[in-house]
């Protein structure tokens, strides 16, 4: 089990209005825990809740609450070890999975209010519709270095109010290295991630401004003390597109503490 902190800043300015802009920083808590089922089979649950900023030519408004519960089941269908030609371990392990994701999360905007933008859309504790997953994890490990790559979709489904989230997929490739102490294991991380989200509609019809694409550098630290892990990362943009450019993603960071038992 453990705790994550996840933090993103934005700043929008519309074109056909720079009157109209907005400054968001997006901040959760995320309590999540797991339990091995089996061998090769496990339960993941995520309970995250939000504390948001919104600075635009209204004011401030800090929404605040739960967030929307995922649950994900993981099996794994590939555990090996063996020896390459450099008789160095060779160790490799792949999981996939399918969740869910609950519409616990308050959802209150008008999206039929011409006046509402992206920003007010995304800036609300949930979707207001339950969602599904489908992930993949696959870990290299040679000896102390290793590549972690992961792709994760969702597909999102229409809400109360006839609104619909961009589908949504998430990769990334992290190489790292592991350094051993007598106590304490110290693994710096390097790579890169890539989303892309579809547009949103409302009433089966394509919303102007939305959708995304973004490519992000990331580098980060993960120290390891017997059962208790701690991490950090921080995510630059590299090329980026959202709301047509007219949303800028500044900077994405996540630090999390971790329990085994």
């Amino acid at each position: 089990m453990g705790l994550r902190y996840n933090y993103s800043q934005y700043h929008t300015v519309l074109y056909n209005d720079p009157s109209q802009h907005s400054s968001n920083y997006y901040n959760s808590m995320e309590v999540w825990g797991g339990e091995n089922i089996g061998k090769r089979f496990q339960v993941i649950g995520f309970v995250p809740f939000y504390f948001n900023k919104q600075i635009d030519d209204d004011g401030t408004t800090t929404p605040h609450g739960l967030g929307d519960i995922t649950v994900i089941g993981q099996y794994e269908i590939l555990n090996t070890s063996s020896i390459n030609h450099n008789y160095k371990m060779l160790h490799q392990q792949l999981w996939v999975g399918a969740g869910i994701k609950l519409a616990t999360g308050s959802y209150n905007l008008d999206v039929t209010n011409p006046d509402v933008t992206v920003a007010d859309v995304n800036a609300e504790l949930g979707t207001g519709s339950t969602d599904f997953l489908l992930t993949s994890l696959y870990n290299l490990k040679i000896k102390d270095f290793g590549i972690n790559a992961s792709a994760n979709y969702k597909m999102n489904t229409v809400n109360r109010q006839q609104y619909k989230y961009g589908n949504k997929l998430s990769t990334n490739l992290i190489a790292f290295y592991q350094l051993n102490t007598k106590n304490v294991g110290i693994t710096p991380n390097a790579g890169l991630g890539y989303e892309v989200i579809a547009s949103n509609s409302l009433s089966a019809k394509k919303v102007q401004n939305t959708g995304s694409s973004v490519s992000n550098a990331i580098m980060g630290m993960e120290c390891t003390y017997r059962k208790i892990g701690l991490g950090l990362n921080v995510q630059v943009p590299i090329v980026q597109n959202f709301a047509e450019g007219q949303t800028q993603l500044r900077i994405k960071g996540m630090a999390h503490l971790t329990f085994g038992f």
